[in-house]
């Protein structure tokens, strides 16, 4: 089937901008893991879409913020994460867990109207967490995140996520791509005999598959469109999902299996996608896991920042850390081959390009190209 989606939609900067304001800032966005948020004023900061956002610890509560001292605009937590108060080191604004300010010398400097003191305080975001999963959303009247994920999505995130250890490592790739790329590559279960032959496909035989009822279900699609704004969020449910993918070759063992406590005990490729910006993988049977954040920065840059930890430690041992950075190491061959053939596509993508010709095992990434298309043309809104 020929795809809709034109070449403007991975390298226009104005489509980009479209995207943020139709798409980006309704939805859930994934920003941390909360075992790095479990103590007293414990923080972690990201940019998304723009915007700067803290989400930090008051006595066991998560709270967000837009990341910004609203004296003189200074980031009020500069590093990616810590542990620290709420507190602008510029001139030493603090701020509570509702956002609101203490001014030192505030009556002796600053002399602000009534009317302006009462609008000084931090823009606060709607936070949700999910197991071990920290979810904000940008907007004013936030979606329910059920709504966006669905509840069997949500109580898998849960039970997963509980089973994180406490100590992570993480790293991030710069990534010359549109993230739309990254979304796509992950929904294609075909590619990883061909791209990974030498690395995940020796351990994993992922096979595609063609559903019968998903082609028939896109052909409907295809005729009726998507009618109502009920219909299309019940669609976007659909683009989240992830359990078991595919069976490994042997049993996974490593030393240190012995010292954690397993996410279930199958020897299965585990896998989660959660539309549009998470993508979760365990690719050793639920002793590990690698969690991706996907953060869009233009039309052909994507970060993705990678956390790395295994399953809850049984008790402490002594080659943790080590383990971690093996962990890392080895998951970096299968990042990097994904992350050359997107930025060769990216390269490569032109304003005359043709469309790309999709097969029927695609057919969701087809019907999420329509479903886009169309809030993007604006037949409905989040």
């Amino acid at each position: 089937m020929r795809s809709r989606m034109p070449p403007q939609a991975y390298i226009d900067e104005a489509w980009f901008e479209r995207e943020r304001a139709l798409l980006f800032k309704p939805l859930w966005q994934f920003i941390g893991l909360k075992v790095m948020l479990e103590k007293h004023n414990a923080f972690i900061t990201r940019t998304l879409f723009g915007i700067p956002v803290v989400v930090q610890n008051f006595q066991g509560e998560l709270r967000a913020f837009e990341n910004l001292c609203p004296h003189r605009q200074n980031p009020i937590q500069v590093q990616p994460h810590g542990v620290r108060p709420l507190f602008c080191g510029y001139h030493g604004w603090s701020f509570d867990r509702e956002g609101a300010t203490r001014i030192p010398h505030e009556d002796a400097l600053y002399r602000f109207a009534a009317e302006e003191r009462a609008c000084i305080h931090l823009r606060r975001f709607a936070l949700e967490v999910v197991g071990n999963l920290v979810f904000v959303c940008l907007a004013e009247t936030p979606l329910p995140i059920k709504q966006q994920f669905g509840a069997a999505m949500l109580a898998s995130l849960t039970a997963s996520s509980l089973a994180y250890d406490s100590e992570v490592i993480m790293t991030t790739y710069e990534g010359k791509f549109n993230w739309k790329l990254a979304y796509e590559n992950l929904r294609d279960g075909h590619h990883p005999r061909y791209l990974h032959a030498r690395s995940l496909y020796q351990a994993v035989k992922f096979e595609a598959s063609i559903s019968e009822d998903g082609v028939a279900g896109l052909h409907r699609l295809q005729q009726d469109g998507i009618p109502d704004r009920n219909r299309a969020l019940g669609l976007m449910r659909s683009f989240s999902g992830g359990g078991r993918d595919a069976p490994m070759e042997s049993p996974p063992n490593e030393p240190y299996h012995a010292h954690v406590n397993r996410y279930r005990d199958q020897d299965w490729y585990y896998n989660w996608l959660a539309f549009p910006n998470l993508h979760i993988a365990s690719a050793n049977g639920g002793h590990a896991f690698i969690v991706e954040h996907h953060i869009p920065v233009s039309a052909g840059r994507t970060d993705l920042v990678v956390y790395y930890l295994t399953a809850k430690k049984k008790q402490p041992y002594a080659a943790s850390a080590a383990v971690l950075h093996a962990h890392m190491m080895g998951t970096d061959v299968v990042m990097r081959e994904d992350v050359d053939v997107m930025e060769q596509i990216q390269r490569t993508l032109h304003g005359g390009a043709r469309s790309p010709h999709l097969g029927d095992y695609e057919y969701i990434n087809a019907s999420l190209e329509l479903w886009y298309l169309d809030l993007m043309e604006g037949k409905f809104a989040l």
